[in-house]
């Protein structure tokens, strides 16, 4: 079993007094800066002078300088700008700028343990990844609650990079509900993994083919939707909150009775397959290789398949759905 850290076992004072340099702006930077200054931390925002953040993370209250000057200051480095820019902002900007004893933390392992950030031997190296988007990690911390986080130390230069993370996650508020301890390798490649063959990937196509299925039998598109998206919303929330055996005791028994006799049948050993060859993409680095590949040579391919899945008619009665719900305007 894994060790889970809470409060009680974590020492905030080890990173009081140190100057906390968050380098990005957007959800998770937003969200981390507030709840460590709220934790009675020194955080400042390092950002392009050009980008759009730099004016609102000044009427948060933060001082703001230019990435370079961020990191010179800065004690504790928060990498939190997008995964494919990182490297980019880290050799221009981070790089030149980190001496000694300093100590780098992402919030997730990509470019670490694929090797596109190659970090010098004198400083710490760490990872604290809330499990969830920023405004939630915020709504949770003012609630006087939190989420749940992963730690990882890749370097410890210091002998104390495992105390330095513990003492973020509890700045976040993550130590509230609980913190895991992983390593960089074990984060970046289940969480490729999960996307691809169930958060994002296998979910899209599954809803895909529910919907294009019911169609295809003659129900009508806006009655497939309901069927096949809106409500997976539901049961998802039903897992989420109760777990699978509770959300099928919350579900009828005509439900329950079909969902496990023929979902084993739609979901087979096939899929498992296909499944374990993607997972083998991302652990060997190809997934890795391919993505950033295709990142450099401006992502085509990533806007051919957006524009495929704008044009599904899911997609078209999608939005007449949401309208009637409240949820889109328009």
């Amino acid at each position: 079993m894994v060790k889970i850290y809470f409060d009680k076992d974590v020492n905030l004072d080890v990173i009081k007094g140190e100057t906390i340099a968050v380098i990005g702006y957007g959800s998770q930077g937003r969200a981390q800066a507030m709840n460590m200054r709220d934790s009675g931390l020194n955080v400042i925002v390092g950002l392009r002078p050009e980008g759009a953040s730099w004016e609102r993370a000044r009427l948060d209250g933060f001082k703001v300088y230019p990435i370079d000057e961020a990191v010179k200051i800065g004690d504790i480095i928060f990498m939190l700008v997008p995964d494919m820019i990182q490297p980019d902002i880290y050799k221009k900007y981070i790089e030149p700028n980190l001496s000694e004893g300093k100590v780098l933390d992402f919030a997730h392992g990509f470019n670490i343990h694929f090797g596109q950030i190659i970090p010098p031997k004198n400083i710490d190296v760490i990872m604290v990844a809330p499990k969830a988007p920023g405004p939630r990690l915020r709504e949770t911390f003012l609630s006087g609650f939190g989420v749940p986080a992963l730690i990882a130390v890749y370097q410890d230069y210091s002998g104390r990079a495992r105390e330095i993370a513990l003492a973020i996650a509890k700045a976040l508020g993550c130590t509230r509900a609980g913190v895991i301890e992983t390593t960089f390798k074990d984060e970046t490649e289940s969480d490729l993994i999960g996307e691809q063959t169930v958060l994002v990937g296998g979910l899209i196509e599954l809803i895909k083919k529910g919907f294009e299925v019911l169609v295809e039998c003659g129900y009508p598109p806006e009655l497939a939707y309901f069927e096949a998206c809106n409500e997976a919303k539901l049961i998802m929330d039903l897992i989420y909150e109760k777990g699978i055996v509770g959300m099928l005791k919350a579900v009828s028994e005509t439900a329950r009775y079909g969902g496990l006799t023929v979902g084993p049948k739609v979901i087979d050993e096939h899929v498992k397959e296909n499944m374990r060859r993607a997972a083998l993409r991302v652990r060997s680095g190809e997934f890795a290789k391919e993505w950033i590949n295709e990142f450099k040579s401006g992502g085509e391919n990533l806007k051919r398949l957006l524009k495929e899945i704008e044009e599904h008619p899911i997609e078209k009665v999608g939005s007449l759905i949401r309208r009637m719900s409240g949820l889109e305007r328009g």
